[in-house]
Protein backbone atom coordinates (compact mmCIF):
# COMPACT_ATOMS: atom_id res chain seq x y z
CA UNK A 1 0.00 0.00 0.00
CA UNK A 2 1.80 2.84 -1.29
CA UNK A 3 -0.85 5.41 -0.30
CA UNK A 4 -4.29 5.80 0.77
CA UNK A 5 -6.37 3.34 -1.03
CA UNK A 6 -4.08 2.59 -3.45
CA UNK A 7 -2.28 -0.55 -4.07
CA UNK A 8 0.78 -1.93 -6.41
CA UNK A 9 2.68 -5.17 -7.08
CA UNK A 10 6.61 -4.56 -6.32
CA UNK A 11 9.12 -6.75 -8.05
CA UNK A 12 11.43 -8.40 -6.34
CA UNK A 13 14.37 -10.56 -7.53
CA UNK A 14 13.12 -14.13 -7.28
CA UNK A 15 16.87 -15.18 -8.94
CA UNK A 16 20.17 -16.38 -7.34
CA UNK A 17 21.64 -12.56 -7.09
CA UNK A 18 18.65 -11.31 -5.66
CA UNK A 19 17.32 -7.81 -6.42
CA UNK A 20 20.95 -7.05 -7.42
CA UNK A 21 20.25 -8.57 -10.87
CA UNK A 22 17.02 -6.07 -11.18
CA UNK A 23 17.91 -2.80 -9.52
CA UNK A 24 19.08 0.05 -11.64
CA UNK A 25 22.88 -0.93 -10.76
CA UNK A 26 23.97 2.70 -9.01
CA UNK A 27 26.44 1.15 -6.44
CA UNK A 28 26.58 4.22 -3.92
CA UNK A 29 27.59 3.94 -0.64
CA UNK A 30 26.27 5.10 2.46
CA UNK A 31 27.40 7.83 4.06
CA UNK A 32 30.05 7.74 6.84
CA UNK A 33 27.32 9.63 9.16
CA UNK A 34 24.45 6.81 8.99
CA UNK A 35 27.35 4.58 9.62
CA UNK A 36 28.07 6.40 12.27
CA UNK A 37 24.75 7.19 13.68
CA UNK A 38 24.54 3.19 13.78
CA UNK A 39 26.91 3.11 16.07
CA UNK A 40 26.13 6.19 18.23
CA UNK A 41 22.98 3.28 18.55
CA UNK A 42 25.14 1.17 20.15
CA UNK A 43 26.10 -0.50 17.28
CA UNK A 44 29.56 -0.07 17.26
CA UNK A 45 30.92 -2.90 15.46
CA UNK A 46 28.88 -0.70 12.02
CA UNK A 47 30.90 2.44 12.35
CA UNK A 48 32.26 3.94 9.15
CA UNK A 49 36.14 2.95 9.98
CA UNK A 50 34.60 -0.24 10.80
CA UNK A 51 33.08 -1.13 7.85
CA UNK A 52 35.27 1.30 5.23
CA UNK A 53 37.74 -1.92 4.73
CA UNK A 54 34.27 -4.04 3.98
CA UNK A 55 33.73 -1.43 1.72
CA UNK A 56 37.22 -1.29 0.21
CA UNK A 57 37.16 -5.54 0.08
CA UNK A 58 33.88 -5.75 -2.14
CA UNK A 59 34.96 -3.15 -4.70
CA UNK A 60 36.90 -3.20 -7.54
CA UNK A 61 36.92 0.17 -8.70
CA UNK A 62 38.33 1.40 -12.19
CA UNK A 63 38.03 5.21 -11.87
CA UNK A 64 39.71 6.43 -8.49
CA UNK A 65 42.64 4.99 -6.57
CA UNK A 66 42.78 5.93 -2.99
CA UNK A 67 42.25 4.82 0.93
CA UNK A 68 38.85 5.21 0.38
CA UNK A 69 38.44 2.36 -2.42
CA UNK A 70 39.59 -0.82 -3.31
CA UNK A 71 40.75 -2.17 -6.36
CA UNK A 72 41.07 -6.02 -6.15
CA UNK A 73 37.41 -7.13 -5.31
CA UNK A 74 34.66 -9.04 -6.92
CA UNK A 75 32.43 -6.04 -7.33
CA UNK A 76 33.00 -3.85 -10.69
CA UNK A 77 32.53 -0.13 -9.98
CA UNK A 78 32.86 3.07 -12.58
CA UNK A 79 31.34 5.85 -13.74
CA UNK A 80 30.48 7.07 -17.18
CA UNK A 81 33.60 10.06 -18.09
CA UNK A 82 31.90 13.64 -18.28
CA UNK A 83 33.20 13.85 -21.79
CA UNK A 84 31.02 10.58 -22.88
CA UNK A 85 27.76 11.71 -20.93
CA UNK A 86 24.71 12.44 -23.47
CA UNK A 87 23.20 16.04 -24.10
CA UNK A 88 20.55 15.13 -21.54
CA UNK A 89 22.91 14.19 -18.63
CA UNK A 90 25.28 17.34 -19.69
CA UNK A 91 21.76 19.82 -19.25
CA UNK A 92 21.19 17.87 -15.94
CA UNK A 93 24.71 18.62 -14.61
CA UNK A 94 25.31 22.20 -16.12
CA UNK A 95 21.78 23.36 -14.61
CA UNK A 96 22.44 21.97 -11.40
CA UNK A 97 25.91 23.05 -11.29
CA UNK A 98 24.26 26.86 -12.29
CA UNK A 99 22.02 26.81 -9.78
CA UNK A 100 24.74 26.53 -7.16
CA UNK A 101 25.33 23.18 -6.52
CA UNK A 102 29.29 21.69 -6.27
CA UNK A 103 30.18 19.40 -8.53
CA UNK A 104 31.02 15.88 -7.29
CA UNK A 105 34.06 13.95 -8.53
CA UNK A 106 33.64 11.04 -6.24
CA UNK A 107 30.06 10.17 -4.61
CA UNK A 108 31.54 6.84 -2.64
CA UNK A 109 34.00 9.65 -0.76
CA UNK A 110 32.74 10.22 2.90
CA UNK A 111 31.59 13.58 2.46
CA UNK A 112 29.74 13.34 -1.01
CA UNK A 113 27.44 15.87 -1.65
CA UNK A 114 26.74 17.37 -5.24
CA UNK A 115 26.34 16.59 -9.01
CA UNK A 116 28.50 14.01 -11.25
CA UNK A 117 28.55 10.86 -12.31
CA UNK A 118 26.81 7.99 -10.53
CA UNK A 119 29.46 4.99 -9.73
CA UNK A 120 27.89 1.37 -11.46
CA UNK A 121 28.58 -2.16 -11.15
CA UNK A 122 27.52 -2.59 -14.68
CA UNK A 123 30.83 -2.45 -17.57
CA UNK A 124 30.19 -2.34 -21.13
CA UNK A 125 26.58 -3.31 -21.16
CA UNK A 126 26.92 -5.80 -18.07
CA UNK A 127 25.18 -6.41 -14.57
CA UNK A 128 27.61 -7.93 -12.08
CA UNK A 129 25.21 -8.84 -9.73
CA UNK A 130 26.09 -10.84 -6.45
CA UNK A 131 25.85 -14.22 -8.29
CA UNK A 132 28.38 -13.15 -11.42
CA UNK A 133 30.79 -11.33 -8.79
CA UNK A 134 30.31 -13.67 -6.06
CA UNK A 135 28.85 -17.31 -6.54
CA UNK A 136 30.24 -18.05 -10.52
CA UNK A 137 33.89 -18.00 -9.42
CA UNK A 138 33.52 -20.58 -6.47
CA UNK A 139 30.68 -22.86 -7.68
CA UNK A 140 32.95 -25.78 -7.73
CA UNK A 141 33.67 -25.83 -3.85
CA UNK A 142 32.45 -28.89 -2.16
CA UNK A 143 30.82 -27.40 0.19
CA UNK A 144 28.60 -24.82 -1.23
CA UNK A 145 24.91 -26.35 -2.47
CA UNK A 146 22.66 -24.03 -4.24
CA UNK A 147 19.39 -25.43 -4.38
CA UNK A 148 17.20 -23.47 -6.91
CA UNK A 149 13.13 -23.22 -7.71
CA UNK A 150 12.92 -23.69 -4.09
CA UNK A 151 10.59 -22.01 -1.39
CA UNK A 152 11.86 -21.66 2.29
CA UNK A 153 8.43 -21.94 4.22
CA UNK A 154 9.10 -21.42 7.79
CA UNK A 155 12.06 -21.62 10.24
CA UNK A 156 12.41 -24.60 12.17
CA UNK A 157 12.74 -23.47 15.71
CA UNK A 158 13.76 -25.97 18.66
CA UNK A 159 13.31 -24.58 22.33
CA UNK A 160 15.03 -21.33 21.93
CA UNK A 161 17.25 -22.15 18.97
CA UNK A 162 16.90 -22.37 15.54
CA UNK A 163 17.83 -26.09 13.63
CA UNK A 164 16.77 -25.27 9.96
CA UNK A 165 14.32 -24.70 7.56
CA UNK A 166 11.26 -25.97 6.27
CA UNK A 167 10.95 -25.87 2.29
CA UNK A 168 9.21 -26.66 -0.81
CA UNK A 169 10.71 -27.77 -4.48
CA UNK A 170 8.18 -28.51 -6.82
CA UNK A 171 5.63 -30.50 -4.73
CA UNK A 172 7.74 -31.88 -2.11
CA UNK A 173 8.34 -30.13 1.67
CA UNK A 174 12.09 -31.17 3.05
CA UNK A 175 13.92 -30.02 5.91
CA UNK A 176 17.05 -28.74 5.77
CA UNK A 177 19.08 -28.80 8.94
CA UNK A 178 22.59 -27.07 9.86
CA UNK A 179 24.56 -25.40 12.68
CA UNK A 180 23.13 -21.86 12.53
CA UNK A 181 20.44 -20.74 9.93
CA UNK A 182 21.35 -17.88 8.52
CA UNK A 183 18.26 -15.45 7.36
CA UNK A 184 18.90 -13.35 4.37
CA UNK A 185 15.61 -12.52 2.33
CA UNK A 186 15.76 -9.05 1.81
CA UNK A 187 13.66 -6.42 4.10
CA UNK A 188 9.89 -8.25 3.08
CA UNK A 189 10.45 -11.69 3.66
CA UNK A 190 12.90 -11.80 6.28
CA UNK A 191 10.51 -10.70 8.59
CA UNK A 192 7.75 -12.40 7.21
CA UNK A 193 9.43 -15.54 7.44
CA UNK A 194 10.07 -14.99 11.31
CA UNK A 195 6.51 -14.25 11.79
CA UNK A 196 5.40 -17.00 10.17
CA UNK A 197 7.62 -19.16 12.50
CA UNK A 198 6.21 -17.71 15.38
CA UNK A 199 8.80 -14.79 16.01
CA UNK A 200 7.34 -11.36 16.04
CA UNK A 201 4.85 -9.76 17.34
CA UNK A 202 2.27 -11.41 20.09
CA UNK A 203 -1.10 -9.70 19.21
CA UNK A 204 -0.20 -10.38 15.09
CA UNK A 205 0.68 -13.52 15.14
CA UNK A 206 -2.41 -14.32 17.80
CA UNK A 207 -4.41 -13.14 14.76
CA UNK A 208 -3.36 -15.53 12.25
CA UNK A 209 -3.15 -18.43 14.74
CA UNK A 210 0.37 -18.17 14.55
CA UNK A 211 1.87 -20.29 17.92
CA UNK A 212 4.10 -17.43 19.58
CA UNK A 213 7.53 -19.16 20.01
CA UNK A 214 9.31 -15.92 20.67
CA UNK A 215 7.78 -12.74 20.93
CA UNK A 216 9.71 -9.81 19.21
CA UNK A 217 7.69 -6.86 18.88
CA UNK A 218 9.55 -4.96 15.93
CA UNK A 219 10.02 -7.53 13.59
CA UNK A 220 8.05 -6.39 10.26
CA UNK A 221 8.52 -3.16 12.22
CA UNK A 222 10.21 0.78 11.33
CA UNK A 223 9.85 -0.02 7.53
CA UNK A 224 11.57 2.76 5.20
CA UNK A 225 11.98 2.80 2.19
CA UNK A 226 12.95 6.16 -0.18
CA UNK A 227 10.42 7.25 -1.73
CA UNK A 228 10.28 9.55 -5.02
CA UNK A 229 8.13 12.03 -7.14
CA UNK A 230 8.73 11.98 -10.97
CA UNK A 231 9.09 14.94 -12.90
CA UNK A 232 8.30 13.74 -16.66
CA UNK A 233 9.96 15.84 -19.32
CA UNK A 234 9.93 15.62 -23.06
CA UNK A 235 12.89 15.73 -25.20
CA UNK A 236 12.67 16.34 -29.34
CA UNK A 237 14.53 13.30 -30.98
CA UNK A 238 15.74 12.21 -27.60
CA UNK A 239 16.36 8.57 -28.78
CA UNK A 240 19.02 10.29 -30.97
CA UNK A 241 21.11 11.62 -27.76
CA UNK A 242 23.17 9.23 -27.39
CA UNK A 243 21.32 6.42 -25.55
CA UNK A 244 23.61 4.06 -25.36
CA UNK A 245 22.88 1.15 -22.88
CA UNK A 246 26.52 -0.08 -22.60
CA UNK A 247 27.68 3.08 -21.18
CA UNK A 248 24.95 3.65 -18.36
CA UNK A 249 23.33 6.49 -20.50
CA UNK A 250 19.84 5.91 -19.44
CA UNK A 251 21.25 6.76 -15.44
CA UNK A 252 24.36 8.40 -15.75
CA UNK A 253 24.60 11.44 -13.54
CA UNK A 254 22.59 12.35 -10.55
CA UNK A 255 22.62 15.12 -7.46
CA UNK A 256 22.83 15.13 -4.01
CA UNK A 257 21.91 18.01 -2.04
CA UNK A 258 20.70 19.01 1.52
CA UNK A 259 17.11 20.43 1.29
CA UNK A 260 16.56 23.90 2.60
CA UNK A 261 16.18 24.12 6.84
CA UNK A 262 16.45 20.40 7.05
CA UNK A 263 18.32 19.38 9.56
CA UNK A 264 19.45 15.93 7.41
CA UNK A 265 23.00 16.45 5.88
CA UNK A 266 22.47 15.15 2.19
CA UNK A 267 18.91 13.88 2.73
CA UNK A 268 17.60 14.36 -1.00
CA UNK A 269 18.76 13.18 -4.45
CA UNK A 270 17.87 14.17 -8.11
CA UNK A 271 18.57 11.77 -10.51
CA UNK A 272 17.70 11.68 -14.57
CA UNK A 273 16.61 8.95 -16.70
CA UNK A 274 15.85 8.21 -20.04
CA UNK A 275 12.89 5.89 -20.35
CA UNK A 276 10.73 4.50 -23.62
CA UNK A 277 7.83 6.20 -24.03
CA UNK A 278 6.23 2.38 -23.96
CA UNK A 279 7.44 1.38 -21.12
CA UNK A 280 4.58 -0.14 -19.67
CA UNK A 281 5.29 -2.56 -22.42
CA UNK A 282 8.46 -3.51 -20.96
CA UNK A 283 7.30 -3.86 -17.42
CA UNK A 284 7.65 -7.53 -15.82
CA UNK A 285 5.89 -6.71 -12.59
CA UNK A 286 2.92 -7.82 -14.40
CA UNK A 287 4.37 -9.19 -17.50
CA UNK A 288 1.90 -12.14 -17.54
CA UNK A 289 -0.95 -10.10 -17.65
CA UNK A 290 0.64 -7.54 -20.28
CA UNK A 291 1.26 -10.70 -22.35
CA UNK A 292 -2.19 -11.76 -22.68
CA UNK A 293 -3.18 -7.96 -23.12
CA UNK A 294 -0.53 -7.72 -25.88
CA UNK A 295 -1.79 -10.51 -27.69
CA UNK A 296 -5.32 -9.54 -27.60
CA UNK A 297 -4.03 -6.37 -29.71
CA UNK A 298 -1.75 -8.18 -32.01
CA UNK A 299 -3.83 -8.44 -35.05
CA UNK A 300 -3.71 -4.24 -35.01
CA UNK A 301 -0.51 -3.54 -34.18
CA UNK A 302 2.64 -3.64 -36.47
CA UNK A 303 5.69 -5.24 -34.95
CA UNK A 304 7.90 -3.31 -36.70
CA UNK A 305 6.06 -0.22 -35.93
CA UNK A 306 5.95 -1.35 -32.30
CA UNK A 307 9.61 -2.29 -32.33
CA UNK A 308 10.90 1.33 -33.92
CA UNK A 309 8.80 2.37 -31.18
CA UNK A 310 10.32 1.32 -28.16
CA UNK A 311 13.72 2.05 -29.69
CA UNK A 312 13.70 5.58 -30.65
CA UNK A 313 10.40 7.07 -29.08
CA UNK A 314 12.04 8.35 -25.25
CA UNK A 315 10.77 10.66 -22.46
CA UNK A 316 13.27 12.13 -19.57
CA UNK A 317 12.11 11.22 -16.18
CA UNK A 318 13.63 13.87 -12.72
CA UNK A 319 13.29 11.43 -9.85
CA UNK A 320 13.34 13.57 -6.65
CA UNK A 321 14.01 11.06 -3.85
CA UNK A 322 13.59 11.70 -0.23
CA UNK A 323 16.99 9.98 0.80
CA UNK A 324 15.98 10.77 4.48
CA UNK A 325 12.77 10.47 5.49
CA UNK A 326 10.85 10.63 8.67
CA UNK A 327 7.48 8.64 8.06
CA UNK A 328 8.08 4.99 9.05
CA UNK A 329 6.05 1.93 7.62
CA UNK A 330 5.63 -1.60 8.81
CA UNK A 331 5.11 -5.35 6.98
CA UNK A 332 2.16 -7.07 7.87
CA UNK A 333 0.90 -10.86 7.75
CA UNK A 334 -2.44 -11.28 5.87
CA UNK A 335 -2.36 -14.94 6.52
CA UNK A 336 -0.48 -18.14 8.07
CA UNK A 337 0.34 -19.61 4.44
CA UNK A 338 3.58 -19.36 3.64
CA UNK A 339 3.45 -18.49 0.10
CA UNK A 340 1.06 -15.80 0.66
CA UNK A 341 2.53 -12.45 0.30
CA UNK A 342 2.66 -10.17 3.15
CA UNK A 343 0.91 -6.49 3.14
CA UNK A 344 3.01 -3.41 2.54
CA UNK A 345 2.40 -0.52 4.16
CA UNK A 346 4.85 2.22 3.63
CA UNK A 347 2.88 5.27 5.16
CA UNK A 348 4.30 7.52 3.22
CA UNK A 349 4.10 11.53 3.48
CA UNK A 350 2.48 11.09 7.10
CA UNK A 351 5.23 13.02 8.63
CA UNK A 352 4.54 17.21 7.64
CA UNK A 353 8.48 17.31 6.84
CA UNK A 354 8.66 14.64 4.51
CA UNK A 355 6.19 16.38 2.14
CA UNK A 356 7.99 19.71 2.47
CA UNK A 357 10.86 18.00 1.16
CA UNK A 358 9.76 16.51 -1.57
CA UNK A 359 7.32 19.48 -2.39
CA UNK A 360 10.48 21.67 -2.72
CA UNK A 361 12.52 18.95 -4.33
CA UNK A 362 9.55 18.60 -7.04
CA UNK A 363 10.02 23.18 -7.39
CA UNK A 364 13.65 22.95 -8.12
CA UNK A 365 13.40 19.92 -10.21
CA UNK A 366 10.97 22.20 -12.32
CA UNK A 367 13.48 24.84 -12.20
CA UNK A 368 16.41 22.97 -13.20
CA UNK A 369 14.43 21.95 -16.51
CA UNK A 370 13.79 25.59 -17.46
CA UNK A 371 17.00 26.78 -17.14
CA UNK A 372 19.04 27.53 -20.18
CA UNK A 373 20.96 23.99 -20.60
CA UNK A 374 17.87 22.63 -20.78
CA UNK A 375 16.34 25.15 -23.58
CA UNK A 376 19.28 24.63 -25.51
CA UNK A 377 17.97 20.67 -25.96
CA UNK A 378 14.30 21.99 -26.28
CA UNK A 379 13.18 20.24 -23.08
CA UNK A 380 9.92 20.74 -21.91
CA UNK A 381 8.34 19.43 -18.87
CA UNK A 382 4.93 17.93 -19.25
CA UNK A 383 3.79 17.73 -15.51
CA UNK A 384 2.80 18.88 -13.16
CA UNK A 385 0.92 21.94 -14.48
CA UNK A 386 2.24 25.55 -13.65
CA UNK A 387 -0.75 26.05 -11.28
CA UNK A 388 -0.37 22.56 -9.51
CA UNK A 389 3.51 23.50 -9.00
CA UNK A 390 2.43 27.23 -7.39
CA UNK A 391 0.05 25.77 -5.16
CA UNK A 392 1.35 24.13 -1.68
CA UNK A 393 -1.92 22.48 -1.36
CA UNK A 394 -2.19 20.97 -5.03
CA UNK A 395 1.31 20.31 -5.16
CA UNK A 396 1.19 18.37 -2.10
CA UNK A 397 -2.29 16.50 -3.35
CA UNK A 398 -0.36 15.37 -6.64
CA UNK A 399 1.98 14.68 -4.46
CA UNK A 400 0.13 12.08 -1.85
CA UNK A 401 -1.54 10.86 -5.56
CA UNK A 402 1.46 10.16 -7.50
CA UNK A 403 4.51 9.07 -4.93
CA UNK A 404 6.34 5.93 -5.33
CA UNK A 405 8.71 3.71 -4.15
CA UNK A 406 12.45 3.78 -5.19
CA UNK A 407 12.51 -0.21 -3.83
CA UNK A 408 15.22 0.75 -1.19
CA UNK A 409 13.52 -1.14 1.67
CA UNK A 410 14.79 -1.31 4.93
CA UNK A 411 15.24 -1.55 8.86
CA UNK A 412 12.29 -3.88 9.07
CA UNK A 413 14.47 -6.42 11.53
CA UNK A 414 16.96 -3.14 12.83
CA UNK A 415 19.72 -3.88 14.32
CA UNK A 416 19.87 -2.87 18.19
CA UNK A 417 20.95 -3.28 21.57
CA UNK A 418 17.65 -4.52 22.88
CA UNK A 419 14.62 -6.54 21.83
CA UNK A 420 12.28 -4.07 23.22
CA UNK A 421 13.20 -1.87 19.99
CA UNK A 422 15.03 -3.90 17.66
CA UNK A 423 15.20 -7.49 16.31
CA UNK A 424 18.94 -8.48 15.81
CA UNK A 425 22.22 -7.42 17.40
CA UNK A 426 25.12 -5.82 16.11
CA UNK A 427 26.00 -9.47 15.13
CA UNK A 428 23.24 -10.18 13.15
CA UNK A 429 21.88 -12.60 15.81
CA UNK A 430 17.95 -12.55 16.63
CA UNK A 431 17.72 -11.28 20.02
CA UNK A 432 16.63 -14.78 22.43
CA UNK A 433 16.74 -17.30 19.90
CA UNK A 434 20.56 -18.68 19.56
CA UNK A 435 21.74 -19.86 16.32
CA UNK A 436 19.75 -17.59 14.16
CA UNK A 437 20.81 -14.37 12.21
CA UNK A 438 19.32 -11.87 9.50
CA UNK A 439 21.95 -10.20 7.33
CA UNK A 440 20.34 -8.15 4.58
CA UNK A 441 19.24 -4.36 4.44
CA UNK A 442 15.86 -5.58 7.05
CA UNK A 443 18.97 -5.27 9.73
CA UNK A 444 19.93 -1.34 8.73
CA UNK A 445 18.80 0.69 12.29
CA UNK A 446 18.06 3.51 9.80
CA UNK A 447 18.21 3.77 5.67
CA UNK A 448 21.06 5.07 4.65
CA UNK A 449 21.11 8.09 2.30
CA UNK A 450 22.26 6.52 -1.02
CA UNK A 451 20.90 3.82 -3.08
CA UNK A 452 21.37 0.68 -1.14
CA UNK A 453 22.95 -1.71 -3.04
CA UNK A 454 26.87 -1.44 -2.27
CA UNK A 455 25.47 -1.35 1.60
CA UNK A 456 23.71 -4.15 1.28
CA UNK A 457 26.85 -6.08 -0.70
CA UNK A 458 28.88 -4.56 2.44
CA UNK A 459 26.17 -6.32 5.00
CA UNK A 460 26.88 -9.48 3.75
CA UNK A 461 30.79 -9.09 3.54
CA UNK A 462 30.94 -7.17 6.87
CA UNK A 463 28.80 -9.93 8.48
CA UNK A 464 30.82 -12.92 7.36
CA UNK A 465 33.62 -11.69 9.43
CA UNK A 466 31.80 -12.62 12.47
CA UNK A 467 32.16 -15.95 11.44
CA UNK A 468 35.60 -16.35 11.04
Amino acid sequence: MLRQGAQQPLPRGRVVGGSSALNGTIFTRGLAEDFDGWAGAGNVAWSYDAVLPFFRKLERDSDIADGHHGSEGPMPVRRVRRADWSPASTAFAAACEQAGFPYDPDMNAPGSIGVGALPMNSVDGIRFNTALAYLDPIRDRPNLHVIPETAVLKLIISGDRAIGVLARRGGETMEIHGGEVVLCAGAIKSPHLLMLSGIGPADELGAFGIPVLHELPHVGRNFTDHCTAHLPVRVPGLSRIHIDPTKNALAQVGLHYTAPDSSEHSDMMLIQTAVPRNAAVLQTATLPQRLRMFALAARQLSWAKLKDQLITEWDLSISVILMQGRSRGEVRLTSDQPLASPALHYHYLEDPEDVRRLREGMRLAARLVASAPYRKIKARRTGPSDDVLASDTLLDDHLRTHVSTSIHMASTCRMGTSRVDSVVDQYCRVHGVANLRVVDTSIMPTAVRRCPAATAVMIGERAAAFFS
